[in-house]
């Protein structure tokens, strides 16, 4: 296997990971552990942004070529729904986390919170169907 073969394999633990680290932040925060809930976020954000290096590397690699789904019937439609909005949200998570981490970087906690209330869903969301997506494609059918 080459290393652009094992790109989306390397990517969908990289959004296990985010996954994971989301879960946990969002675990910490409610239970009143401020700096573990630090750690986490930003350690997703960081494996977020290698995700993302790696997901662009891996268009430029391929030239852009998609890989088809080979499902049919209600799986084909759902897995079709489930990527456009994974794609869309995917584009409006990126303002939202760099907002979100800049107010609490800057210690605007109240604002930091109002924000994580939307970014929180959507970049879990994202992550999330970015390993179902992984599924669909390379592991399922």
């Amino acid at each position: 296997m080459t290393f652009t073969e094992a790109l989306p394999t390397i990517n969908a633990c990289l959004n296990g990971t985010a996954t994971i680290l989301l879960t946990l932040g969002f675990i910490f925060i409610k239970s009143g552990k401020i700096f573990p809930h630090r750690v986490s976020m930003v350690s997703a954000f960081l494996v977020s942004a290698i995700f993302l290096f790696f997901y662009l590397l891996h268009k430029y690699l391929v030239q852009g070529v998609h890989t088809p789904f080979a499902g049919e019937g209600f799986w084909k439609s759902f897995y079709y729904v489930m990527l456009i909005s994974h794609i869309i949200l995917a584009i409006v998570i990126v303002p939202l986390i760099l907002k979100t981490l800049s107010l609490a970087i800057s210690g605007k906690f109240e604002k930091h919170r109002a924000w994580a209330r939307w970014t929180f869903p959507i970049w879990y969301y994202v992550s999330v169907t970015g390993v179902l997506v992984y599924c669909f494609l390379y592991q399922w059918f």
